[in-house]
């Protein structure tokens, strides 16, 4: 038992797999932070926007 213990602690298959498991991880988490980012900085745009043109009368004289 012990020396199969020590044969799984030495074994580095699969070692790779887990290092791109996390890179992967932190690329998908890095994505969603700019995501909201962006679109928090897009719906506040949006909102100046419909306000500028709320606040801008109508003429109806032609």
């Amino acid at each position: 038992m012990i020396t199969l213990l020590k044969k799984f602690r030495g074994d580095e298959n699969g070692a790779v797999t887990v290092d791109f498991v996390v890179l992967t991880a932190a690329i998908v988490v890095l994505g969603l932070a700019v995501g909201q980012s962006i679109s928090a900085g897009a719906v506040e745009l949006a909102d100046k926007q419909e306000q500028s043109l709320t606040d801008r009368p109508l003429g109806t004289d032609w």
